[in-house]
């Protein structure tokens, strides 16, 4: 049985390590010069370094790029990166992005994040006073004030001042948040670029689209996105036990071998299906003291985010958060919305790493003006427009100054229509009842990306309701996130929503689609709006994941709300749900249409 579980923990690790380490930044490509020899442009030496993180002492397995011709009467500037989760190092991104900037003439520090490759201590999710605060041992040696273990010193980095480097950060998923979570503690940092990673971990893997108090964050407890979460659960269990020289500090308890203890903990909480209030909130709490939603007012460095449309893991109205809340703390920021994230979207021309298109493609033409006009200081290095967002009916991206806000309004009639005036409406009830196992099936999640079956979304009759609007007469371009405020009722809710236990209230899962005039329809992305209602007795709001899509001229657009989910936990027990439409009192669906 163990060898069985071996072997299966083996064959799902491989597929995955590739999504969340390489192929998460698979796109990211950085060109090299054509001439010469890797050898005559950088040099490569292997690196240790003994940082304090927390209340450990954690070893750091790292490599150091170090272009031709640097030197302390010739520095430049760093770049500091480290893997996804699953990573090391040495996969294919993370050693792409130090061979080269390195060949562009920066000092790269690459590493392996704690708790990967063969770097020692636990999981802790990007803690910034663990993970970051290990990181900012690394830029102490970037700085020149600290040795790595074999007393090689970098006394060939471009300084603001003494002890203060000039080093900006790159990465994905989890190198993503490691960079505001560093950023926020240790102001020397300069420049951040963080792709398709979290504002609020709360939200993503237990998300609520509704009751949010800030940014994607909500009050009550969201539902459990158990696909994701537990794959990567099994990437972080399954890091190698036995590495010659692999640092002890890294392994926890029998429990939990590779995480911390409160990280642990969580996702035990989220898979048992029971949300007592006591233990949900610490779970929540947690959640989110170690994601940018809980310390972005520290950062101070300017910030790139560049969000996957994608992308079913960490959707684009996380960025979209971050994105607000730094801007409106005075940090300096842009945003864009490329097509590729956690949920593939490759496309042609987009950054791409196995092309090397760094200096080709839009995104890639951005990243490298971000860091000459923060790392190289060049004020005449002109850094793009506020908010971009690739769109795949006309060439080049759309720009705009600021992200879209909803500005047309359809309502939801009796007759199961979508229409565009109040007036339209047509009163009636209808109902929908959840089954004791997922009768809907939405977001791809794990099983198309590792190669499993995967069918096209669908909802089961009976277990959902559908308003579908009338053909479009011209083009409606959507970019941004749809928003749907909803009055339903639900009797056998109403009598057990106040248990104390947040499974008891009320799961519900929203989502638009585009009908062809065929009649097949496309679920943008895949990606739906799971909801826990805080109380059937009041209306609330959806806000569905961000989109960036052209409904054309015949097409229509549908608004669905299902009972469930397959890549989620759904309701405890049946229950019941009516919708009842009047033209004073009914359903609307806002979206932020462009054009």
């Amino acid at each position: 049985m163990e060898a069985h579980v071996s072997r299966a923990v083996s064959r799902f690790r491989r597929p995955l390590t590739l999504l969340a380490g390489a192929a998460l930044l698979a796109p990211l490509a950085l060109t090299a010069p054509p001439s010469a020899s890797a050898a005559d442009r950088y040099t490569v030496t292997p690196l240790e370094f003994t940082v304090r993180a927390g209340e450990r002492s954690c070893t750091v397995d790292a490599d150091l790029y170090r272009p031709a011709g640097a030197d302390a009467q010739h520095p430049a500037p760093a770049v500091l990166a480290t893997n996804g989760f699953g990573g090391s190092k040495d996969d294919g991104s993370t050693d792409v992005i130090g061979r080269s900037f390195a060949e562009r003439g920066y000092v790269s520090l690459v590493y392996s994040g704690l708790g990967f490759g063969e770097s020692g201590c636990l999981i802790t999710l990007d803690d910034p006073a663990i993970d970051g605060k290990a990181a900012s041992g690394l830029v102490d040696f970037l700085a020149g004030t600290r040795a790595a273990d074999d007393g090689t010193k970098a006394d060939y980095v471009t300084s603001d001042a003494p002890g203060d480097p000039v080093v900006g950060m790159i990465g994905g998923s989890y190198g993503g948040a490691i960079q505001m979570a560093t950023a926020s503690a240790d102001h020397r940092v300069d420049a951040l670029v963080p792709l398709i990673t979290w504002n609020d971990l709360a939200y993503s893997l237990a998300p609520n689209s509704t009751g949010a108090a800030r940014g994607v964050s909500s009050g009550t407890p969201g539902v459990f996105k158990w696909q994701w979460t537990n794959g990567f659960y099994l990437m972080g269990e399954a890091q190698p036990l036995l590495v010659p020289g692999l640092d002890p500090s890294r392994f926890g308890s029998l429990r939990c071998l590779h995480f911390a203890a409160k990280a642990c903990d969580t996702i035990r909480l989220l898979n048992s299906g029971r949300y007592p209030a006591a233990a949900t909130q610490e779970m929540l709490t947690y959640a989110r003291s170690v994601s940018p939603a809980s310390y972005l007012s520290g950062v101070t460095a300017p910030t790139l985010l560049v969000q996957g449309q994608a992308d079913s893991l960490f959707n684009l109205n996380e960025a979209t958060a971050t994105y607000r809340a730094l801007e409106a703390q005075g940090t300096t920021t842009k945003m864009i919305w490329q097509a590729w994230g956690h949920s593939g979207g490759q496309v042609p021309g987009e950054l791409d790493l196995g092309q090397g298109n760094l200096g080709t493609s839009y995104v890639g033409q951005r990243i490298l003006a971000w860091f000459d006009r923060y790392l190289h200081h060049d004020e005449d290095t002109a850094t793009g427009p506020e908010f971009a967002y690739y769109r795949d009916w006309e060439s080049g991206y759309g720009t705009a100054d600021a992200v879209p806000a909803p500005s047309r309004t359809m309502y939801l009639s009796g007759d199961g229509a979508l229409v565009d005036s109040r007036a339209k409406v047509t009163r009636g009830s209808r109902q929908y009842t959840n089954w004791p196992l997922p009768t809907s099936h939405s977001e791809s999640s794990l099983a198309g990306i590792i190669g499993l079956p995967d069918p096209a979304p669908y909802d089961t009759k009976g277990t959902h309701l559908a308003w579908t609007s009338a053909p479009l007469t011209a083009p409606v371009d959507v970019v941004g996130a749809p928003k749907a405020t909803l009055k339903v009722v639900s009797r056998k809710t109403e009598r057990v929503q106040n248990s104390g236990d947040a499974a008891d209230k009320l799961v519900l899962f929203a989502k638009v689609y585009d009908v062809a005039p065929d009649g097949t329809q496309k679920l943008v992305n895949r990606l739906v709006a799971p909801v826990r209602v805080p109380d059937v007795t009041r209306p609330f709001t959806v806000e569905l994941p961000g989109i960036v899509h052209r409904y054309e001229a015949g097409h229509r657009l549908r608004f669905v709300i299902a009972g469930s989910d397959t890549a989620y936990f759904g309701n405890r027990g049946v229950k019941p749900v009516t919708v009842v439409s009047a033209p004073q009192d009914t359903g609307v669906l806002e979206l932020p249409v462009v054009g």
